[in-house]
C-alpha cells in the first residue's frame, strides 16, 4: 500500500515576495527625486519673494526665516514623502497667493528717461503719440529728455526693421523694433523695465515684482545711439524685416493698443512671463500673424539672442547672405559712432547694408 502525499498547511510567510522589475524602481525613484526637486525649487522661490518683494524690507528676513522654520516643523511632525510634498506646496502656495496680490503703480519716483509713459491717438491713418522720447546725451547716465507729442501718417508706414543688442551671453540681448514711416521717418519701439530713481536692472530680481514694465516710442538717436555710442560693450545689429506694409502697421496698431493700456493701468514686468521679447511676439500674434518659422511659444524666445536666427531660418530677414554674412554686416556700432548726432543718423547705419537696398538717399 502507498501511503498519500502528507498534507500541509498553507503558510504565507513562507512565500518570498517578488521584486518590482529594476526598471519599475529606476523609474519611481527618477519621479520621486524630481517631484522633490521641484518642491524645493518651489519652496527656495518661496523664501526668495518673501525676501524681495515684501513691502516692509525691515520684516523681510525675519519672515522668510520664520516661513523656513515653521516649514521645517511641519515637515518633521508629518511622516509620508507625499504628505511631506503636499506641505512643502501648501506653504508655496499660501506664498504665491500673498506674491500674486501685489499691485503694480504708475506713481513712483521714476528716472528721467522713463519719468512719462507713451500713449497713442488714432484717428483714421492719422496717429499722434504723446510723450514720444528724445533724450540728448552727453553720457550714459548724463542726459537730458524731450517729451515730444509727434504724429505720422500710417498709410506711410513702409517697412519693419529690428535692432538687436548683445551685451555679452550671445544667447541674451534686447530687441528693438523700429517702424519706418515716408522714406526717412522711424518710430524706435523697445519694452522694458520702468526703473526708479537709484534703481538698476538685475535678472535675479526681474523674476520677481520689482519692476513695472513700459513701452518706449522714440527717436532712433535716442534708443539705439544710446546702446552704440554711450553704452560699454554692447553690440547692436540692424536688419531689415521682410514685413509687408499691411501688417506693419497691424503691428503698430497692437504695439499702440498695448502702450495705451499700460499709460492707464501699471503692470509687472516678468524675465519669464512678461519681458521685452515675449511681448513682442505676443503684439504679433494680435494681428494673427506670426513671421514664418516662428512659434508663439519658443526656446529662441526666451533665449532671445538666437530669435535672429530663428528669424533667418523663416525667411523673415531682408539680404541675400549666409546668416553669418548677413549677421557680420548688420553690425552698426562703427557707422553709429561715426554718424553720432547727424540728424542722417538712421539713414547712415543703413546705408550701403545687405536688405536696405531700396533706401533713397538722403536729402542734401
Amino acid at each position: 500500500m502507498i501511503d498519500s502525499p502528507r498534507e500541509t498547511a498553507y503558510d504565507p510567510s513562507l512565500v518570498k515576495p517578488t521584486s518590482p522589475p529594476r526598471w519599475k524602481r529606476w523609474s519611481q525613484a527618477f519621479l520621486a527625486g524630481f517631484l522633490w526637486m521641484v518642491v524645493v525649487s518651489l519652496t527656495i522661490w518661496s523664501a526668495a519673494a518673501l525676501v524681495i518683494d515684501l513691502p516692509a524690507k525691515a520684516l523681510r528676513y525675519p519672515i522668510a526665516f520664520s516661513y523656513l522654520i515653521l516649514l521645517g516643523i511641519a515637515l518633521w511632525k508629518v511622516h509620508g514623502k507625499f504628505r511631506r510634498m503636499a506641505v512643502c506646496l501648501a506653504g508655496f502656495l499660501l506664498v504665491l497667493g500673498w506674491w500674486l496680490s501685489l499691485k503694480p503703480s504708475n506713481d513712483r519716483h521714476w528716472q528721467a528717461d522713463v519719468n512719462r509713459t507713451p500713449w497713442v491717438e488714432i484717428s483714421g491713418d492719422q496717429i499722434t503719440i504723446h510723450n514720444f522720447r528724445n533724450c540728448e546725451y552727453r553720457a550714459e547716465f548724463d542726459y537730458n529728455c524731450e517729451w515730444l507729442a509727434k504724429t505720422f501718417d500710417l498709410s506711410q508706414l513702409r517697412g519693419v526693421d529690428l535692432a538687436i543688442t548683445y551685451w555679452g551671453s550671445a544667447y541674451i540681448a534686447h530687441p528693438i523694433v523700429s517702424f519706418q514711416f515716408g522714406d526717412e521717418d522711424y518710430v524706435a519701439t523697445s519694452i522694458e523695465t520702468r526703473k526708479e530713481v537709484g534703481e538698476g536692472y538685475s535678472a535675479i530680481l526681474g523674476f520677481f515684482r520689482q519692476y513695472e514694465l513700459t513701452y518706449i516710442f522714440a527717436d532712433e538717436r535716442d534708443l539705439i545711439r544710446l546702446r552704440t555710442n554711450f553704452r560699454k560693450a554692447e553690440d547692436v545689429y540692424l536688419f531689415h524685416t521682410t514685413a509687408g506694409p499691411e501688417w506693419g502697421r497691424k503691428l503698430f496698431l497692437e504695439y499702440a493698443l498695448r502702450a495705451n493700456q499700460l499709460h492707464q493701468h501699471a503692470e509687472w514686468y516678468n524675465a519669464l512671463t512678461s519681458n521685452c521679447t515675449t511681448n513682442i511676439f505676443q503684439q504679433m500674434a494680435l494681428t494673427g500673424h506670426l513671421p514664418a518659422g516662428s512659434r508663439r511659444y519658443d526656446w529662441r524666445i526666451l533665449l532671445n539672442g538666437r530669435g535672429d536666427e530663428m528669424l533667418y531660418k523663416g525667411g523673415d530677414l531682408a539680404g541675400r547672405l549666409s546668416f553669418p554674412e548677413l549677421k557680420e554686416k548688420a553690425h552698426i556700432n562703427q557707422a553709429a559712432r561715426a554718424a553720432n548726432d547727424d540728424p542722417q543718423f538712421s539713414h547712415r547705419i543703413r546705408a550701403g547694408r545687405p536688405g536696405f537696398e531700396f533706401l533713397a538717399a538722403p536729402p542734401q
